[in-house]
């Protein structure tokens, strides 16, 4: 009876130590996919130069070049040439901003000697023919300085005051809810001043007659159409406390102090024994013409 070769048993290989990191080993040394693989291969295959090798694509990148050199050589050429132009024009430019805003200047001057002028022709002729009259219709006109008793009220925008675009009580009435006077506040101020017995009132230097208008341009408030800038100062000849105190009292006083209440407007009103109010500048009438009541009399 044959016997069986006993079966020989193959030493295992021992594991490696780094086995269990598979797929870090995978990452590290197979970096590359599949199809940038190949990719690679092809380039090394048809060469790494991806410059043309036939005679006509070498000269036509060569034209190319030199195309490209020459329009880049015009181009600085004429930018180094225009380059004194331009600033030759934006100097004359400058120039004529310079002597347009020269004579705008001058021309200001100029109306406002002429129109000083006319107020005082003005005055001198209503002092020379009409008397005590023309010296009564140039105090209540406007066309005469005064002075007397009266009161000083400042009306002022509400501090850190910035434009705003929300919506607002005021705002839908015409009117911004960021504590900024408006041309209506100042308006219904003045309007109270007359309503409670002023005799004269002047914003900001500028004398109110019946012929001034108050209103806006964006933000600014116009006064016979010269933009004022807070504090609004308003002067008023009157009876002094008496008319303080009916002014406060009024429905316009009451609006005032709404508004520094809710809005954080700010004013402030003071007495004097002595408030001294300029003439208007100008009073034009177009339209208006005296009524003939008798023979040779108006």
């Amino acid at each position: 009876m044959s016997q069986q070769p006993p079966e020989r048993s193959t030493a295992s290989r021992p594991a490696r130590p780094d086995a269990s990191m598979s797929l870090l080993n995978n990452a590290m040394y197979n970096s590359l996919d599949d199809g940038y693989a190949q990719a690679a291969s092809r380039r090394g295959v048809e060469g790494r130069s991806g410059m043309p090798r036939t005679v006509r694509a070498k000269i036509g990148l060569a034209a190319g070049l030199v195309l490209v050199a020459l329009v880049v050589t015009v181009g600085a050429a004429q930018a180094r040439v225009s380059a004194p132009e331009l600033a030759k024009e934006r100097q004359e430019l400058i120039t004529r901003i310079d002597d347009g805003d020269r004579r705008a200047d001058s021309l200001e001057r100029s109306v406002d000697r002429l129109r000083k002028d006319v107020e005082a022709r003005q005055r001198r002729a209503l002092q020379k023919h009409g008397g005590n009259e023309a010296e009564v219709a140039g105090l209540l006109s406007g066309a005469l300085p005064v002075h007397g008793p009266g009161i000083k009220l400042v009306v002022d925008d509400a501090k850190n005051t910035q434009d705003s675009d929300s919506g607002g009580p005021r705002q839908s009435s015409g009117f911004s809810d960021n504590g900024r006077v408006r041309d209506r506040d100042l308006q219904r101020v003045v309007n109270g001043l007359w309503e409670s017995g002023a005799e004269a009132v002047s914003v900001n230097g500028q004398r109110l007659t019946s012929l001034s208008a108050i209103r806006a341009a964006g933000d600014a408030i116009l006064v016979d159409n010269k933009p004022l800038v807070p504090p609004y100062t308003l002067l008023a000849v009157g009876p002094g406390k008496e008319l303080s105190t009916t002014f406060q009292d009024s429905a316009d006083g009451q609006y005032l102090q709404v508004l520094q209440e809710n809005y954080g407007v700010r004013t402030s009103i003071s007495t004097h024994d002595d408030v001294r109010l300029p003439a208007a500048p100008s009073l034009i009438v177009r339209a208006a013409k005296p009524v003939q009541t008798g023979e040779g009399s108006r």
